[in-house]
């Protein structure tokens, strides 16, 4: 059973390591940290949907001067529509709203630890639906990274998860996972009336705007009906925002984890491929409990450190190359997937 080990050490080792990959890929998880963090404050001050919409609409506009050329095919779009509608609606309507709704109630760093539930809600969907049989360190390293996410809910205290309640934080998080997961697998698995299409020549920004924009027809939707039932939170922040302020943090997860991270992490795992990728990526949840401890006063637990251990050990697992299952050929119409966390 050493072939596997010695398979993916080969592939470390093959990479041509730098400075500049190291920062590409480790600026992705520092922007998400800071992701979860600004909205645990703005939605504080602004409606959590409302909030998901104005972020969109921004990195919408500016992605404008790098994608308006996809614009220049209508029929390619038209024929994609209702495709780019549904994974604007999971992808940008979906999973960040309920990101930022859950932050309401449960904090940066619990978000950030549930998120972590993605592997086991991904091999779940795949053999549902697309008959794709996970390996066996695939599901281990799920159950590992389920581990964590329950010592979070359970605060530490295995004891208590017989008789566990989740915040409604916790429940909107793990709904936004799911959302997220159904929306990869439509990146890489589209519809059948789509399979025999060939994806055109976009460039990333030419890909992401079509599903920001129909995101945004979605999120401002429920932002219209989110205003006229939200109130102010009874506690409010303690970090209370002026409105430059608001606006300088709107700015930030418009620009940094809405289009520098998404950039960033494909050329990212373009060059180390996502086996390696994924060490990087979870990282997000450290990096946000040095945040929140830092800007929120919101100190990590040790509960948390276990969870983060438990985490990193199902990704260790899950990257290692065990024999191929087969599958039907993943669709090149879309590879690129908007990183919304």
């Amino acid at each position: 059973m050493r072939a596997p080990d010695r398979a993916f050490q080969v592939e470390i080792m093959s990479i041509r390591w730098s400075l500049r990959l190291v920062l590409m890929l480790t600026l992705p998880p520092v922007l998400w940290a800071g992701n979860a963090v600004v909205g645990r404050i703005l939605v504080t001050e602004v409606p959590p949907i409302a909030l998901n919409s104005l972020r969109w609409i921004l990195a919408g506009l500016l992605l404008l001067p790098f994608g308006w050329r996809v614009w220049k095919r209508p029929q390619e779009l038209g024929r994609r529509w209702k495709y780019f509608c549904v994974l604007g609606f999971l992808g940008v309507g979906c999973y960040n709203a309920l990101q930022y709704a859950a932050l309401q109630t449960s904090t940066a760093l619990n978000v950030t630890l549930i998120a972590a539930s993605m592997p086991l809600w991904m091999l779940l969907l795949g053999a549902a639906f697309y008959q794709v049989r996970p390996r066996v360190t695939d599901l281990l390293g799920a159950l590992l990274s389920m581990a964590g996410v329950a010592v979070v809910l359970s605060k530490g205290q295995w004891h208590l998860l017989r008789n566990v309640t989740f915040a409604r934080g916790d429940l909107l998080m793990l709904l936004a996972v799911m959302a997220w997961a159904l929306y990869s697998w439509l990146l890489v698995r589209p519809p059948p009336h789509m399979q025999g299409e060939q994806r055109p020549p976009w460039n990333w920004a030419e890909m992401l705007l079509p599903q920001v924009m129909f995101g945004v027809l979605w999120a401002s939707g429920a932002a219209s009906i989110e205003l006229m039932y939200w109130t102010p939170p009874a506690h409010p922040s303690t970090t209370s925002l002026q409105g430059t302020h608001i606006a300088l943090a709107l700015l930030y997860v418009a620009v940094g984890p809405s289009i520098l991270a998404f950039r960033f992490w494909g050329i990212g795992v373009a060059t180390v491929g996502p086996a390696v990728a994924a060490f990087f990526a979870n990282l997000t949840p450290l990096l946000t409990a040095v945040l929140s401890s830092a800007l929120l006063g919101e100190a990590p637990q040790p509960y948390h450190a276990l969870a983060f251990a438990l985490i990193a050990a199902g990704i260790s697992v899950s990257a290692l190359k065990g024999p191929k299952t087969k599958s039907p050929p993943a669709h090149t119409d879309q590879k690129i997937a908007i990183r919304a966390e």
